[in-house]
């Protein structure tokens, strides 16, 4: 499979109501520091009150 913002061979994959989607090593880590900046996140976390375990 590759990965859906390039053309490199996805590194990790994705499925969601039977649609998969590739991603590349790279494309993997921008979207996993996107999410977490997100105000999504912000938010989430605020509704379930995750505490450090450190």
């Amino acid at each position: 499979m590759r990965c859906h913002y390039c053309e490199r061979e996805a590194t990790y994959e994705a499925e969601q109501s039977g649609v998969v989607v590739g991603l590349c090593e790279e494309h993997f880590k921008e979207r996993v520091e996107e999410l977490a900046e997100s105000d999504e996140l912000a938010s989430l976390r605020d509704r379930i009150d995750v505490e450090s375990s450190e």
